[in-house]
């Protein structure tokens, strides 16, 4: 069986475009149903390149914000955002945050804790550094459950008996695991949802060329022969119905969690 290396995300631009939009789309409603008031002390654990980010800032209107990640390239990327302009971007690990603890009203985790080696202790560091009332909260592509933006292609790769590179922690991306996360980390109040999205594609050249900028895909694809290669993207293709004009509108499915520190 083929593999392939393990994921890195090393560039902002082209994660804008691969993830950066599918991020905003449901970061738009994890927000709308987080409804926190304005002026918090918010903490976004895994900031990427700044895409969630920019919408916290714009929907939330907090009093500060502070990012960490682990790629510095992501971060780099981040600092361009206009509106990011006051936000404190660090490198840092999500399972050693580098902040005392109540430090913030707020931690969000935004399609980070399937990537974090010990969720566990992620979701613990999030509580530490949040005030007593305070909240912590995150969500998740659906990666078990097959809700990954871009899991009609990675079917179809696995189909040729390829190992795509996972996240370090594809099971906690369940919403069963993450209720339990949180609540063994003795948050109260504990609520949970699943949020469905939907984008669309000019068609299918701009799905294709899309989804080679995500690090897993990208790479195994180049790694393919030629003949797989074509294989695979006329395989998706048939799955991909069009409309009338070309366009192709295609769903992912998060699952999104909330909890509030004791008092």
């Amino acid at each position: 069986m083929q593999t392939t290396a393990s994921i890195r995300f090393q560039n902002g631009a082209s994660y804008e475009r691969y993830m950066g939009k599918w991020s905003q789309l449901v970061g738009q409603r994890f927000l709308d149903w987080l409804a926190a008031p304005a002026q918090l002390q918010w903490l976004d654990v895994g900031c990427g390149n700044g895409a969630f980010t920019e919408m916290l800032i714009n929907q939330c209107q907090p009093a500060s914000v502070h990012g960490i990640d682990p790629s510095e390239p992501q971060l780099a990327y981040a600092r361009q955002r206009p509106a990011l302009a006051h936000v404190v971007l660090e490198q840092a690990d999500a399972m050693a945050l580098p902040y005392p603890d109540d430090r913030f009203d707020a931690a969000v985790m935004p399609l980070v804790i399937f990537f974090v080696p010990k969720p566990e202790q992620g979701v613990a560091e999030m509580k530490r550094v949040v005030r007593p009332g305070g909240t912590v909260s995150a969500y998740a592509w659906d990666m078990v459950g097959g809700g990954f933006p871009y899991e009609i292609l990675l079917s179809e790769i696995r189909a040729l008996g390829i190992t795509i590179p996972e996240p370090s922690s594809p099971d906690a991306s369940r919403m069963e695991v993450m209720q339990r996360l949180w609540s063994e980390a003795g948050l109260q109040d504990v609520q949970a949802r699943a949020i469905t999205v939907y984008r669309v594609f000019d068609d299918f050249e701009d799905f294709w060329s899309t989804a080679l900028g995500a690090p897993s895909v990208g790479q195994t694809l180049a790694a393919l022969s030629d003949a797989d290669r074509t294989l695979v993207r006329e395989r998706v293709f048939a799955r991909l119905p069009a409309d009338a004009d070309g366009r192709i509108t295609y769903s992912a499915r998060a699952n999104a969690i909330k909890g509030r520190v004791a008092p």
